[in-house]
């Protein structure tokens, strides 16, 4: 039996567009949603199998829309869809998303075989309380480059790097960790050997920095 999938996507655009091919691919889309309100309100009318949601809502917490979903119906198959390899980027983790829920690649969303598949299997993933699953499929070298990367990054210096972006001096970086000025430095320093940043007297290590981590965030395909 084809799973009832309720969409939660607020771009128009692309929800519609979405929709469109996942039912000429024979996925029973009953309904879509641009926030959470809407969302739980299709839900209890509703009752889908599915949903199938992008990590980036507009003003909203996707994880979080996810838990309270999850909440009404602790056997609901979660299928989300990420732009960035490491939800650190973004201040988020994996040990903060619904078991069982299946993470897409939107670079992958294309190739609907693989999104057909996350979206079937996410029932049977949310009713054994599976791990966290992130669908790479094939991703490109781009995408894996980053990925291992980032693996060698702590959460430590993935949260510094963030404040660096975000414009925050090393006193406001330590006073928000808790650390001294001269860690601070450290983990920086850190950041840019293990990013292979040269020192370049032309070139602010925290520009490149803030260049770095944008060109994570939604591994360009260039």
């Amino acid at each position: 039996m084809s799973e009832r999938v309720l969409v939660i996507i607020d771009d128009p655009f692309e929800s519609t567009t979405l929709v469109a091919a996942l039912r000429m691919h024979e996925i029973d889309v009953i309904g879509e949603a641009r926030n959470e309100a809407v969302a739980t309100n299709m839900q209890r009318r509703l009752n889908p199998d599915v949903i199938l949601l992008d990590m980036h809502l507009a003003g909203n917490s996707a994880i979080q829309i996810a838990i309270n979903l999850r909440k009404k119906n602790p056997l609901i198959g979660i299928v989300v869809l990420e732009s960035c390899v490491d939800l650190r980027l973004i201040g988020d983790t994996n040990r903060e998303i619904p078991w069982g829920t299946k993470v897409v690649l939107k670079a992958l969303a294309s190739d609907l075989d693989i999104l057909c598949n996350a979206i079937s299997n996410s029932t049977s993933s949310a009713r054994a309380q599976d791990e966290v699953e992130w669908i790479h499929g094939s991703s490109s070298l781009v995408e894996k480059g980053i990925q291992d990367l980032m693996a060698h990054l702590t959460d430590l210096q993935v949260s510094t790097l963030r404040l660096v972006v975000d414009g925050k001096t090393n006193a406001q970086i330590g006073r928000e960790h808790f650390v001294s000025e001269k860690s601070v430095e450290q983990v920086i320093s850190r950041l840019a050997l293990v990013l292979n940043l040269q020192p370049d007297r032309t070139k602010n290590l925290r520009v490149q920095l803030v260049g770095e981590y944008y060109k994570w965030l939604g591994a360009p395909h260039h």
